[in-house]
């Protein structure tokens, strides 16, 4: 258990609560641009999750909070013969908090079977930025589609309800490449941008697509207005490093638009 809670105190965020119960650990609030903004990374040093394993990270963050949560590599789901490992990750944001949840991807080992949820409570002022990717398996061996499950929640409400609501549940029995098995790429990932009191989303979705053009990049992007205010994108990719690009290049610009505030480097290795 992980649990973390985010103040506002003059003009910087900071770390007021930081429970852990080991494997989970973060390692201690930096401001990396000089914004006031509190970035912290989640650590689980064990190097991926095991079968049984129930990991689970809480994180409340008060009014004029800023805060950006990633990891600092790929996190690996290693085989299991009986119960799947469980991961969650829970955040409550209030009033006009700021949540920037960025972790890297996933990557099943053979046999796997994972159960994660990602679920995010927002108020009308509140501003949550989120990335969900994961690989289909170990790429660089060859392996794709021999997870045994995959089953994942990503769930973002509000006072009047759900926002977004999404859940994947998959197996590895046999490879899925065609449409709707991610159509042959390795990699695959949800990009979501939501504010419920602001309704300029048309604007962020032609610049979404814009800076993916601009870049080059070598990935397919669909990106979607959502029913009650939001933006979400859809990536597929060939590379890890692809998504990496793609990725950053749409937390760039959402970042600029909704917070105002330029990109971050997180300076991992």
């Amino acid at each position: 258990m992980l649990r973390l809670a985010f103040r506002r105190q003059g003009s910087r965020t900071v770390l007021v609560e930081h429970r852990f119960t080991l494997p989970l650990q973060a390692l201690g609030s930096m401001d990396l641009d000089d914004s006031g903004f509190a970035t912290v990374m989640l650590l689980n040093p064990t190097g991926g999750l095991l079968g049984g394993d129930v990991l689970r990270t809480s994180v409340a963050i008060g009014p004029g909070s800023h805060v950006c949560l990633s990891t600092p590599a790929a996190s690996r789901i290693y085989r299991s013969l009986g119960a799947p490992a469980v991961h969650e990750f829970t955040a409550c944001l209030e009033g006009d908090a700021s949540l920037e949840y960025m972790p890297d991807h996933l990557i099943p080992s053979p046999g796997a079977r994972l159960y994660q949820l990602t679920e995010v409570t927002l108020d009308a002022e509140s501003t949550f930025i989120g990335l969900d990717a994961w690989a289909v398996g170990r790429i660089a061996r060859g392996e794709r589609w021999r997870f045994h499950e995959l089953d994942m929640s990503f769930m973002v409400r509000d006072a009047r309800g759900l926002l977004l609501g999404e859940r994947a549940r998959l197996t590895g029995v046999r490879p899925l490449e065609g449409l709707g098995g991610a159509e042959g790429s390795a990699y695959l990932a949800t990009f979501v941008a939501m504010a419920p009191s602001r309704a300029d989303w048309g604007d962020l979705a032609e610049e979404w697509l814009a800076a993916i053009e601009g870049q080059h990049l070598p990935a397919r992007c669909g990106v979607t207005l959502l029913a009650r205010g939001g933006l979400l994108a859809r990536i597929l990719c060939d590379t890890a490093p692809t998504l990496h690009q793609t990725a950053h290049t749409l937390w760039s610009v959402t970042r600029l638009r909704l917070l105002g505030l330029t990109a971050i480097n997180l300076r991992k290795l």
